[in-house]
C-alpha cells in the first residue's frame, strides 16, 4: 500500500465525499471559486497585478446608468396672511 499520499483512491474518495455533502450542482462553481481564489492569492504572492487584461471591457451597453435620487415633494405654498386694513 505505501505508494504515496495521493493515490486514486484517495482522491476518488475525496469527490465522493464532496459529492455527498455539497451535491452535484454546486460542485461546479466551488471548483471555479477555489480555482479564482488561488489564482488571486498566487498573484499578490508574487506581486504580478490583476488579469485586468483577462477580464471583458466594460461597455456602454453593460454599463449601468448611475441611480436618480428621488424628487423632494412639491411644497405647497399658502398665501402669506394679509393685514388688515382699518379705514
Amino acid at each position: 500500500m505505501g505508494s504515496g499520499l495521493v493515490s486514486p483512491w484517495h482522491i476518488a474518495i475525496v469527490v465522493l465525499v464532496l459529492l455527498l455533502v455539497f451535491g452535484a450542482k454546486r460542485l461546479p462553481e466551488l471548483g471555479r471559486g477555489l480555482g479564482s481564489g488561488m489564482r488571486e492569492f498566487k498573484d499578490a504572492v508574487t506581486g504580478h497585478g490583476s488579469h485586468e487584461e483577462s477580464r471583458p471591457a466594460v461597455t456602454a451597453s453593460t454599463e449601468q446608468p448611475p441611480p436618480v435620487a428621488p424628487k423632494p415633494p412639491a411644497e405647497t405654498a399658502e398665501p402669506a396672511p394679509t393685514a388688515a386694513r382699518s379705514d
